[in-house]
């Protein structure tokens, strides 16, 4: 695995290349799950890689509508501990106490932020995006041999949880990025008949 990726120059030509390999990982895709996501996981250069990676996700306007809170090591801990306490106002507290396994599990967490800017650009567009560059961590995390997922919970649209995050008005997590090494390798799941999903439209 190379120390660091290379970047293209800007307007460097950057030609589509047929990769068998490339596609016969995406074929086999899988979430690992968080709660079974233990040490070790990405280092400094790997923490880097996934971040550029993810950063190239389709952006229209090249607007940059999100950007990366890095969860891990004591700072992961007191976080995971601040949202304990705050599991006692949900609804369900036991629930939402449980939940927070997933977060405590994996040695890395990114948060994946929206933020859609003003302008031309749907926002939905923007917030699409973010949703891309989540999708993108987690198959740079697989390339690198890590398993990941990609999750929401309750912690996600928490106003609380968000000021301790330091969201400014309009952005909001997309969702956290859980990243480490498979305790035991998931097993594949029940997947989507893409056919019955899929219409080719005639005018």
């Amino acid at each position: 695995m190379p120390a660091q990726l290379a970047t293209p120059e800007l307007g460097a030509p950057l030609p589509p290349e047929a990769s068998a390999e490339m596609l016969a990982r995406l074929a086999t895709r899988r979430s690992a799950s968080a709660q079974l996501l233990a040490a070790p996981g990405p280092d400094d250069a790997e923490l880097q890689m996934l971040l550029q990676v993810a950063a190239r996700a389709p952006d229209h306007g090249k607007l940059f509508p999100w950007r990366f809170i890095v969860l891990r090591d004591a700072a992961k801990a007191r976080f995971v501990a601040d949202l304990t306490e705050l599991a006692g106002s949900q609804p369900d507290p036991d629930k939402a106490r449980a939940a927070l396994r997933k977060l405590a599990a994996p040695p890395l967490a990114v948060a994946v932020v929206s933020r859609p800017q003003a302008g031309a650009i749907p926002a939905w567009e923007q917030e699409l995006s973010a949703g891309a560059v989540c999708m993108l961590m987690l198959l740079a995390a697989q390339a690198l041999g890590y398993g990941a997922n990609w999750i929401t919970d309750w912690y996600s649209f928490d106003g609380a949880v968000a000021t301790r995050l330091g969201l400014t008005a309009g952005e909001r997590v997309a969702g956290f990025v859980y990243v480490g090494t498979p305790v035991e390798p998931p097993l594949e799941r029940v997947r989507p008949d893409v056919a019955a999903l899929t219409t080719v439209w005639e005018a």
